[in-house]
């Protein structure tokens, strides 16, 4: 389990150091604020959503390692998505992060994005990983309170 461990890590790290769809959409449709007050993170998502569709996710923020990767992750997940999807998508994820989950059980229909799983066992580390996902539902939602992790 090491080995798996420290390719999860690496993932992590490479999407930290290496984002994926950081920066502003000019073209959002959709867009909403989070923040963990217990660490910092902050997280702006603005999406294009288009008959359904997710055509375009860009995100910006500041944080730890794990919320910004979870924010990079996140995008290239669901761009493309439709809502209902991007939405499953959101349920696996913290289903995933909860005490005693099965990592193998939501591993298939998140592919890349069980790398988090390790995160579960880090009660303070999964509101990291869940704010990006929590701030997509704000932003479906049309909601234009920022999301907290401690709401």
């Amino acid at each position: 389990m090491p080995d798996l461990q420290a390719l999860y890590q690496e993932e992590i790290m490479d999407h930290f150091r290496r984002p994926r769809n950081r920066g502003a959409l000019p073209s959002a449709n959709r867009w909403a604020e989070g923040h963990n007050p217990l660490c910092g993170d902050a997280v702006t998502l603005a999406l294009h959503v288009e008959d359904d569709v997710i055509r375009a996710i860009r995100f910006e923020g500041c944080g730890c390692a794990v919320s910004q990767a979870a924010s990079s992750m996140l995008t290239e997940a669901v761009e493309g998505c439709t809502v209902a999807q991007a939405h499953a998508l959101s349920e696996a994820f913290d289903a995933m992060l909860k005490p005693g989950a099965e990592p193998d059980a939501t591993a298939l229909q998140l592919g890349r994005l069980a790398v988090f799983s390790g995160v579960a066992a880090f009660p303070s580390r999964v509101k990291c990983a869940r704010l990006p996902w929590h701030t997509l539902a704000a932003a479906l939602a049309g909601s234009d309170r920022t999301v907290t992790t401690e709401a």
